[in-house]
């Protein structure tokens, strides 16, 4: 369905309950039937999202990695849209025909991927089979005899799902689908981490390492020995097959090129991917040049900051102050950690002034795996498992201290926690009401944009308390900002890395370390990039409508809950949504 057509759903009024309410059962019905299906299906596809979801249903099982896999699967969404077609729309509640065009909208997204063949692409540097075994400490609990047998047949069952995946690797050489032989570089010594020779080491191990009081310690030899016997035999086997797989025929093979434009039907895939990840219908250029003007707009900003620091240099040299300065730096990982920890609890206290609901779930902080750190983010979030299970998690990156500026610590858990996304996904979560696939699905424009919104609200909070702070909040609005001209710029015009890293050189506080990990992140990822400040700035301006619509009947708590009232949307949808809450305030 297209903008347009969700934008005129979403305005129409709704026929009253009573009128609706004959034609309503058998098709909402239906729709519903359909919805849970559905979902079942995409978890027995997918059974490491159900696991991250909460969901043990699948615990035993790893995904079927193979050409005939996407095949079945594609072939199973044309099915659903047909069984979706079905269904009366014009007779279900307003409710469910946002639903209706949801699933839609994602049934039709999953095919054009399809078409682009990113299945044959399993794997890259911030993710992958190379890195599945943090699952075991990240997202899976261990509370009953089942979850550590369920674990152990993942184990023993390690090898076809390692083949699988390089079958498709296979496949996407043949195809010409690879990763840029840059960012591909990253990836052995993920690999080769997971090639131990004391099966303890793993990190598939480490559930084993503690038990419930409901497993005697008998059992829990027995598991041990089991788990210790399948790594030996079965997971570090299939790794050392992937290494020489990957060192072998795949990083040799690996493109040259860095844009996504250079690959098959590369122009119309890049063209998907800023669809995709922004849901809107901008196009490459209309977002470099909004990335080139708010980096006009926030240097400015910056500008100013810096001479509230009283600093009397230039904005290079300022750069230069805050990258190579020690105050500004932990050189202790764990004193990093804390500080992380601290900035968290002292964000708790002021949510109340901002959100009239918040979460029922705890969240915390916790220490990206040492092998990741090297090449993933400065942090990220993890929902909460839909049982209550596990609480939301914040993961910060320890991997060279010093490199980690203690100004950035403010606004990265404005972004990652709460009000970020700690508190949106666990919002959502928390949506019983809703079909899972709304609870847990994700639009990247509306879940970046409200984590970057949330970067400014903090400012609104008072957490900025320092010239300093301020000027690490506006260096990642500027991070963000030119990632759409370095995104754009890698993916369309051909922008060379080094290029890349200059621009975010020149233009943020961001170390070096960080700028190398971003900029091939930008590569590995085509598109993704795009959704922050173009979600941000839709959140803004539905907020500036909603102030000048109501006027002195405007509450900032009011609005927020709004915008969190109904999970994670494409922008068009919210869009629409909070025109309707802004028409039923001024009812009311």
């Amino acid at each position: 369905m297209t903008p347009a057509s969700l934008l005129v759903f979403l305005l129409c009024p709704p026929r009253s309950s009573a009128q609706e309410a004959p034609l309503q059962r058998p098709q909402a019905a239906a729709l519903h039937a359909l919805f849970a299906r559905d979902w079942n299906r995409q978890m027995r596809e997918d059974p490491i999202s159900a696991s991250d979801n909460g969901d043990k249903r699948f615990n035993a099982l790893w995904p079927d990695e193979s050409v005939a896999a996407a095949d079945r699967e594609a072939q199973e969404d044309r099915q659903a849209l047909a069984e979706l077609a079905k269904i009366d729309r014009k007779a279900l509640p307003e409710a469910d025909r946002v639903s209706y065009d949801l699933f839609q909208w994602q049934q039709e997204d999953a095919l054009e991927s399809y078409k682009f063949h990113e299945y044959v692409v399993p794997l890259n540097q911030l993710g992958g089979i190379q890195t599945v075994g943090d699952m075991a400490s990240q997202s899976l609990t261990f509370a009953t005899l089942k979850d550590y047998q369920d674990w152990l047949t993942r184990l023993q069952d390690f090898g076809p799902y390692m083949n699988g995946t390089i079958a498709l690797m296979r496949q996407g050489l043949k195809e010409g689908r690879t990763l840029p032989k840059v960012v591909a570089r990253r990836i052995p010594k993920q690999i080769e981490d997971n090639i131990v020779d004391d099966p303890t080491k793993s990190t598939f191990y480490e559930p084993f390492k503690k038990f419930p009081s409901s497993i005697d310690a008998k059992t829990a030899a027995r598991l041990q020995d089991q788990a210790k016997n399948a790594i030996a035999q079965r997971v570090v086997p299939a790794y050392r097959r992937l290494l020489a797989f990957f060192n072998g025929a795949y990083l040799p093979g690996c493109r040259q090129t860095l844009a996504a434009c250079d690959l098959p039907d590369g122009k119309a895939y890049y063209a998907y991917l800023v669809r995709h990840f922004t849901t809107t219908d901008l196009t490459p250029a209309q977002v470099r040049a909004l990335g080139l003007e708010r980096m006009r707009e926030i240097r400015a900003q910056m500008n100013e900051a810096i001479k509230q620091t009283g600093f009397k240099g230039s904005f290079p040299e300022f750069l230069q102050y805050l990258r190579t300065d020690p105050k500004f730096y932990y050189t202790d990982a764990d004193e990093l950690l804390e500080a992380y920890r601290a900035q968290a609890k002292a964000l708790d206290p002021l949510l109340v002034k901002y959100f009239g609901r918040e979460p029922r779930v705890p969240w915390g902080v916790d220490a990206i795996p040492a092998d990741q750190a090297p090449s993933s983010y400065d942090a990220y979030s993890n929902g909460p498992a839909a049982d209550g299970s596990r609480a939301a998690m914040v993961s910060v990156n320890l991997y060279k201290p010093q490199t980690r500026p203690k100004y950035e610590i403010p606004v990265l858990m404005c972004h990652e926690g709460r009000p970020g996304h700690a508190l949106q996904l666990s919002l959502a979560a928390e949506m019983t009401g809703l079909p899972d696939f709304r609870r847990f699905g994700y639009y990247n424009a509306y879940g970046e944009g409200w984590a970057l919104y949330c970067e400014r609200l903090c400012g609104e909070m008072g957490v900025y308390d320092t010239p300093y702070k301020r000027f690490g909040a506006l260096s990642d609005q500027m991070w963000r900002a030119a990632r759409l001209v370095a995104d754009t710029g890698i993916h369309y015009y051909g922008m060379r890395r080094e290029d890349a890293i200059k621009l975010l050189r020149d233009n943020t506080a961001l170390s070096d370390e960080d700028i190398q990990a971003e900029v091939d992140r930008y590569i590995a990822w085509p598109g993704q990039a795009l959704s922050y400040m173009v979600g941000e700035l839709e959140i803004l301006k539905l907020r500036a409508k909603a102030e000048k619509a109501l006027g002195p009947r405007f509450d900032l708590r009011a609005f927020h809950d709004a915008v969190l009232a109904t999970g994670t949307l494409p922008l068009t949808v919210l869009d629409a949504s909070i025109d309707r809450w802004i028409a039923e305030r001024k009812k009311g």
